[in-house]
């Protein structure tokens, strides 16, 4: 490669980058490293704790009347629970902390379930250490028609959580406001 010819104003500062990049690899600033390591020192707090609030909002959800499914490991019906509890470190405690539900309500219900809660943060991503939710039917798979859904495993009141470090109370509230919706 001739830099000067890649870059004529800055042809030295090219090759240092490249020629660095190439015999060090790419590598992060140290605020990065040092951000990453305070991270890595409590991750497996932050572990346990997605894992209990999941346990916990998973029991209160195989047991609420408006929630027609819960699919989480948890659930003894579900068709991973037998190998979540042989291959993961806690059974099937440690079976993550983002899956999904079904309530028995129409794409406005779910809507109304997403608007009513204050706690959770309605965003596609998962995997935050706050708890995060979204409703498939009107936002990601808006376009497709019910039959689709369908198609594709989910119903008009999917709903996809990734719960958090804080208390997911408000869930309780939430679809007290998605079925009063459906009223």
């Amino acid at each position: 490669m001739v830099f000067s010819e890649e870059s004529t104003v800055g042809a030295f500062l090219l090759r240092a980058r490249r020629e660095g990049l190439r015999d060090f690899g790419a590598s992060m600033s140290p605020h990065t490293a040092w951000l990453i390591l305070q991270g890595i020192e409590t991750l497996p707090l932050r572990i346990e704790r997605h894992i209990d609030n999941t346990q916990k909002v998973v029991e209160f959800l195989a047991s609420h009347p408006f929630v027609s499914r819960v699919g989480h490991p948890l659930i003894e019906s579900h068709p991973s629970h037998a190998l979540a509890k042989k291959l993961l470190r806690h059974g099937t405690r440690g079976a993550g902390a983002v899956f999904s539900f079904d309530i028995k309500g129409s794409r406005a219900q779910g809507k109304a379930f997403i608007e009513a809660l204050k706690l959770f943060s309605h965003l596609a991503n998962v995997g935050d250490c706050r708890s995060l939710v979204i409703h498939l039917a009107s936002t990601t798979h808006f376009r497709m028609t019910d039959e689709a859904l369908a198609g594709a495993g989910i119903s008009q009141g999917t709903i996809r959580l990734s719960i958090g470090l804080e208390d997911p109370a408000d869930l309780k509230r939430a679809l007290k406001a998605a079925e009063k919706a459906g009223a």
